[in-house]
């Protein structure tokens, strides 16, 4: 039974979803001998001393707990399944990897902004302290004492990790899809068409990273960019195939 239903997960599925447990064990068996690849792999801001060109691919195989990486893979499956049959195994992949590529993409633009605004209330030494001194001091699990500099610190040197961008632009995919189709969201006791849930999705993730002042460590944007890249490469497939089956 266990075999027959592995075998109805399709290929891309759920290598993706082993390959997402198998780094997360990794990244916890590591960490216990003080080798953090989630600092090195994570995606960081461009002009941190810790980014490096590969980090938007590598940072969404990612995980920082069981929930997170539970949640994200679970989803992944829910979703990832019906659209790969669908679709095929290759361009299934193209879109996910895309759709996660975006969502770093995003989010550092919006790191950007953030980055641009904080840094005009900090003089020239401050800057200057935080861009020497502030990746080591986080990883002694400490920070400024100036907010300001603190929030700077933050912004400039801890990596965003997960699946989650990837997901979302699913999520987005699944309901343009199958757009009258019935999902249960936890304490909603009613089914709610899939049309409907992308879009309240939508509404709360653009109201959460807006309002985000107090930092719930959650990339608000990341979500909406994997949703945007996600809708502008179905737009362009569906261009090019209007006149085919073969979408």
């Amino acid at each position: 039974m266990q075999n027959s239903f592995l075998s109805n997960i399709p290929p891309v599925t759920k290598n993706l979803i082993i390959i997402n447990f198998i780094l997360w064990l990794a990244s916890v068996a590591l960490a216990a001998r003080g080798i953090d690849i989630n600092s090195t792999f994570g995606l960081h801001y461009w002009e941190a001393d810790n980014f490096y060109p590969f980090q938007p691919l590598t940072y969404m195989f990612l995980h920082g707990s069981f929930g997170h990486v539970f949640f994200n893979m679970f989803a992944l499956f829910m979703f990832g399944s019906m659209i790969e049959q669908a679709w095929g195994s290759k361009r299934f992949l193209v879109y996910y990897l895309i759709c996660g590529i975006g969502a770093g993409l995003v989010q550092m633009l919006v790191y950007h902004i953030q980055i641009q605004a904080v840094q005009a209330n900090l003089s020239a030494e401050m800057i200057q302290t935080v861009r020497l001194e502030g990746a080591q001091i986080l990883a002694k699990g400490m920070n400024y004492t100036n907010e300001i500099m603190a929030k700077f610190n933050i912004l400039l040197n801890t990596e965003t990790i997960g699946a989650s961008g990837s997901v979302f632009g699913l999520l987005l995919a699944f309901a343009i899809m199958f757009p009258n189709i019935p999902l249960y969201i936890m304490f909603i006791p009613i089914p709610i068409k899939a049309k409907f849930v992308v879009i309240g999705y939508g509404l709360l993730e653009f109201f959460f990273g807006i309002l985000n002042k107090s930092g719930d460590n959650i990339a608000h944007f990341a979500h909406l960019g994997g949703m945007l890249f996600g809708l502008i490469l179905i737009l362009l497939w569906r261009k090019k195939f209007r006149n085919t089956d073969n979408f």
